[in-house]
């Protein structure tokens, strides 16, 4: 029992070693050829986890042999647009200029009701709104509105919007995180200082962070 435990937790750490050097994409963004080699991992380490019997290496060397095969497609696909098209495929034009392609629709084997339901999840309720629809690679579906049904933007008033930036976490838990400091060009002592104004100490922080303008949220812990 002991030894199939160690075995589990020496698998999941290479498995999430993997998942990690393959990248960050979410599970609906992966590749057809991503999908398939994440299924055989996870199938490839199970094996080995519940059998004792099996070396726990016939479960790790055909992952690391996974791992680089994944690697090689992924820098031929950046290199080569003609194989990116034969690993990957091409995204395919469900409806264009407002209209459905039918022959889209059957080579996809998609119905107009999965269509509907894939447009509602774009916040999309109504055919009738949807210039394009175009079904990525990935599986997931772009829409594209038809420019009366679209979102205004400040840009369609001609309003230039004040630039905003990216917000800073500076304090998490009470820890602080020097290096975000450092990025917005402070130290400690000006974090002191903001916090203080808030009747507290930076250690007794559950969250600090400025946004672009330099207005600073701040919540103290329980």
């Amino acid at each position: 029992m002991l030894i199939t435990f160690f075995r589990a937790i020496i698998l999941y750490i290479i498995v999430l070693i993997v998942m990690r050097l393959m990248g960050k994409r979410e599970i609906g963004q992966l590749q057809p050829f991503e999908l398939a080699i994440s299924i055989m991992i996870a199938d490839l380490a199970s094996i080995p986890m519940t059998e004792v019997g099996i070396p726990i290496s016939n479960g790790i060397i055909p992952i690391l042999g996974l791992l680089v095969m994944h690697l090689i497609i992924s820098v031929i696909n950046l290199r080569s647009l003609k194989a990116r098209e034969i690993i990957c495929g091409k995204p395919t034009i469900l409806m264009y200029r407002g209209k459905i392609v039918e022959k889209a629709l059957k080579k996809e084997r998609f119905t107009i009701n999965e269509l509907q339901e894939r447009l509602r999840g774009n916040n999309v309720v109504n055919l009738g709104d949807v210039e394009y629809a175009i079904l990525e690679t990935s599986g997931e579906i772009t829409v594209i509105q038809k420019p009366e049904k679209r979102n205004t933007i400040p840009e369609d008033f001609n309003i230039q919007p004040d630039y905003e930036g990216i917000p800073y976490d500076l304090v998490i838990d009470g820890k602080i995180m020097e290096n975000n400091l450092k990025l917005i060009g402070k130290n400690y002592a000006w974090l002191k200082k903001q916090v203080e104004k808030f009747n507290m100490e930076p250690e007794e922080a559950l969250v600090v962070t400025i946004d672009g303008k330099g207005q600073i949220f701040c919540q103290k812990k329980e």
